[in-house]
């Protein structure tokens, strides 16, 4: 049987597949073996599998984490933002290892903004100066938040490779507007684990949507921040806990995933004393 994985970077997860003569196509989908992961997590230990789970990381570009980028620039203390940078490439690296799909989601608007609604620039630019979404107002010059920008692009310490995904937003969710939720369907996952900034905003409103469209959603507390008041964050993951799914650390995610085993395994059985700091 021939998947066609040729015909993309990625080796297609959902694909029909077809008889050596051509006459007779199957659809059935390409196997993905069934792995699983224990992950300590709030409120409630999960077991996960890795060949069904991605990692998406939001907004770590340019405009929201580097000095010279737009937030930066109007006076914006992105400094706090640094942590969760450097633990987002470490949860990335542990995905790749275990052969989980990276995305990086980021803001990329067009630069006529045909698709963007006022309410969403209006937030970026609340004065209505032309200072916001595409204005070359930040200290880089480059323009706000625009596609293929040096805004746009990944910040210092988070890189991509070879393999990983990259989708635009327009919208504070990631699911509205973009492909979202068709390529992770063709990645066939139910599970997204989520990192990024701002955690109270673009973090969290990409994880309820997530939610709402069924898939099961972790977050990860340290690798996600924002540079809201800290409390903000806070009642985020609190949500998160209480309303749409589950909270873990970085370290925890690296070591559920080195872990991973078959299904065949017993998975381990008895209750998991929690750390306060998750």
């Amino acid at each position: 049987m021939s998947t066609g994985d040729h015909l993309a970077p990625l080796r297609h997860r959902n694909r029909w597949q077809f008889t050596t003569d051509g006459d007779t196509v199957d659809l059935h989908r390409p196997d993905l073996p069934a792995r699983t992961a224990t992950l300590r997590a709030r409120p409630s230990s999960v077991v996960l599998d890795p060949s069904r789970t991605a990692v998406i990381v939001v907004d770590l570009q340019n405009d929201f984490c580097a000095p010279d980028g737009w937030l930066a620039g109007i006076g914006v203390d992105v400094s706090v933002l640094a942590p969760a940078v450097a633990l987002s490439a470490q949860a990335v690296a542990g995905a790749r290892a275990a052969k989980v799909p990276v995305i990086w989601l980021n803001w990329g608007n067009r630069p006529d903004q045909a698709n963007l609604p006022p309410g969403v620039a209006h937030v970026y630019d609340p004065r209505g100066t032309g200072e916001g979404i595409g204005s070359r107002a930040a200290p880089s010059g480059a323009p706000v938040l625009t596609k293929d920008s040096w805004g746009a692009a990944l910040t210092d310490g988070v890189s991509s490779a070879p393999g990983d995904l990259h989708v635009d937003k327009y919208r504070m969710s990631g699911f509205w507007d973009t492909p979202l939720d068709s390529i992770l369907r063709n990645l066939r996952v139910d599970t997204l684990v989520f990192a990024g900034v701002n955690s109270d905003q673009c973090v969290y409103a990409t994880l309820v949507d997530a939610t709402c469209l069924g898939y099961d959603v972790v977050m990860l507390t340290d690798a996600s921040a924002t540079t809201s008041p800290s409390y903000c964050h806070d009642a985020t993951v609190y949500n998160v806990r209480q309303c749409y799914g589950f909270t873990t650390s970085t370290a925890d995610l690296l070591d559920a995933l080195a872990t991973a085993r078959s299904l065949g395994a017993e998975p381990p059985t008895g209750s998991t004393t929690l750390k306060d700091s998750e």
